[in-house]
């Protein structure tokens, strides 16, 4: 039977802050019990907070009452304790920081029994994450998880406090909104009063914020909730958070400077960790060129060389049609690897270059003392040593070339230098390299479709002297936007806006809308600007994905109390789920029809 606190039982101190400095007071502390442990005339309970852990004695001179108590305490058991703090009658225990005081229990009450919990609460525990997201609440009992939920909620303490400084407001947007293109797909809510229209849960505020600043609120932030219907991954969550906000009257240096500040201040005051500014900047084109992606983790080398002029006139079909059709010949090289990458290795990499979509790899192989050469029988005499003098290869070492189209090679080789990088260990633990990868492409073309879609999102601004091409050239259109980078996660993505009206409807064409789906999707944005927009961009920085990469996790569900699996779905709740009731569906307008898988 479960016992009640009364207005007596007021706790005075979580358990991780009672310190020797305690010692002969009388405190009142609650928790769940982690282990109990029965030595027959003594009796020891860990009590187990969101701060940590303290122990409680109970032995010849507790009250008979309270010790039987406390030999019927359990795992998980929910407790409160009133007892003197004293030194440790045994070894003091290093690995805890109230490892030299215990606390003489007086009076306890059981506030609520547990059963036989489905896994242990520990950062040892061992069970599938199907049964721990089952079960999350007793998951997050554990010591790291509740160290990361700390972490991120200091993380957004910590921005509201530093972009408040800096004379942003606070303002939230709507969360049932008007359906509208932002690269996603969108959660839709139906209308029971509107039968046969949708609300959209925002991708993210874009919109709204960028009409703030036609208000003339001048600078906004808004620790934003986001929704999008796509694929999951590690680093992705079908709803997530971001710091959004957004500047007027301020160029793309502003608006990174600004941002700088704030990671600066969040790494030294959390982690204790000194962050360069300012970043460093790679164009789009550059990243791709050296890192075959947008997104690169420069924390170490593998870059990608161009081996294209130094092979052009090698009689090996497989370069000669690459250079041929516009494309090039390119490679890492992975120097001392030899060792790990072993043929069979290699092997298991050209499965995974041709699931990217690359046609093969070739590689050099150097162990003995002539290198293997996946390709030797095409060369003649000096070749093999021009393509290795070229990229400084020596012995022990291993290069890894592809041949294609740069869509294909770059991306190619990018996945493979991480994979290797992983293989090999060379990736430096604790170190946090930032940059921001600057002018991306504005339009990307889309095969399904046969046209252009914007890269980012339709109101970024070009790049001036890109002006002259959105109709006659729109591949060779960049943009004003900005990512920022960290390890290889994209944190930031943002943009400097259209604010003149006739180019954002010239934009807008360029995408492919007609005039009449222009008014329809984008009618009040478009008048909005006709009425004096200020020059203005802004930012969405990923609050999740910042606090997995400060805190170290390998995924967005060690930072999120209730995430979602790779389906979408939350295992604990059981979400989604049919309504309940036919009628709720017909309030809506709505069928379900039930189709074959």
């Amino acid at each position: 039977m479960s016992e009640f606190l009364t207005k007596e039982d007021r706790r005075t101190c979580y358990c991780a802050e009672v310190s020797e400095d305690m010692i002969g007071k009388n405190i009142c502390v609650m928790g769940w019990v982690q282990r109990r442990r029965d030595l027959g005339s003594l009796v020891f309970i860990d009590l187990r907070d969101r701060t940590g852990i303290v122990q409680l004695a109970f032995g010849d001179t507790t009250d008979p009452e309270v010790f039987e108590k406390a030999l019927s305490c359990r795992a998980e058991y929910v407790i409160c304790a009133h007892g003197i703090v004293v030194k440790r009658g045994g070894a003091v225990n290093t690995n805890l920081k109230t490892g030299a005081i215990e606390i003489d229990v007086k009076s306890m009450k059981i506030l609520s029994a547990a059963q036989t919990p489905p896994i242990e609460v520990n950062d040892n525990r061992k069970v599938k994450d199907e049964t721990a997201l089952k079960y999350r609440y007793l998951d997050l009992r554990r010591p790291e998880l509740q160290r990361n939920i700390k972490m991120r909620h200091e993380i957004a303490k910590i921005a509201r406090e530093y972009y408040y400084e800096n004379g942003f407001y606070e303002i939230e947007t709507p969360m049932m909104i008007k359906p509208t293109p932002e690269g996603a797909r969108d959660y839709l809510v139906p209308s029971r009063i509107h039968k046969g229209h949708f609300y959209a849960l925002p991708q993210s505020p874009q919109i709204y914020k960028q009409l703030l600043m036609v208000a003339g609120f001048d600078r906004y932030i808004q620790i934003a909730r986001c929704f999008r219907d796509e694929d999951l991954r590690a680093d992705r969550q079908p709803e997530f958070t971001q710091i959004d906000l957004e500047m007027s009257f301020a160029t793309q240096e502003d608006i990174m400077e600004m941002n700088e500040g704030f990671i600066k201040r969040v790494f030294k005051e959390v982690l204790g960790v000194e962050v360069e500014t300012p970043m460093q900047k790679l164009t789009y084109a550059e990243s791709m060129s050296r890192y075959g992606t947008d997104k690169p983790d420069t924390r170490y080398g593998l870059e990608i060389r161009d081996l294209t002029d130094v092979v052009k006139n090698v009689d090996f079909i497989v370069f000669k049609s690459a250079i041929e059709n516009g494309g090039s010949v390119r490679c890492i090289l992975a120097e001392n690897s030899a060792d790990v990458l072993t043929r069979k290795e290699i092997d298991k990499l050209t499965e995974h270059a041709k699931g990217i979509g690359a046609k093969g790899l070739a590689y050099i192989r150097w162990t003995e003392d002539m290198p293997n050469c996946s390709f030797a029988k095409f060369l003649k005499e000096g070749e093999l040593d021009a393509i290795m003098s070229a990229v400084s290869m020596k012995k022990g070492d291993v290069m890894l070339i592809c041949a294609d189209k740069d869509k294909v090679t770059l991306p190619t080789l990018g996945a493979l230098r991480q994979i290797v990088a992983k293989k090999l260990d060379i990736i430096p633990k604790d170190k946090f390299n930032f940059l921001w990868i600057t002018e991306f492409p504005f339009f990307e073309w889309n095969d399904e479709t046969n046209h252009w879609d914007a890269m980012h999102h339709p109101f970024t601004m070009p790049l001036e002297e890109c002006l002259p091409y959105l109709e006659t050239d729109p591949g060779k259109v960049r943009a004003k936007c900005y990512d920022m980078v960290l390890n290889g996660t994209e944190l930031l993505s943002g943009s400097i806006r259209i604010t003149d009206w006739q180019l954002q409807e010239k934009m807008f064409a360029a995408l492919g809308l007609t005039q009449e789906e222009i008014d329809r999707k984008f009618g009040f944005l478009v008048d909005a600007y006709k009425y004096g927009g200020p020059p203005h961009g802004g930012s969405g920085m990923g609050l999740d994905r910042l606090a997995m990469v400060m805190c170290g996790a390998d995924s967005l569900r060690d930072v999120v109390a209730f995430p979602k699996v790779q389906n979408a779905s939350e295992l604990m709740s059981g979400c989604p789920a049919l309504p309940d009731g036919e009628q709720v569906l017909k309030d809506l307008g709505i069928a379900v029809i039930e189709t074959e898988e």
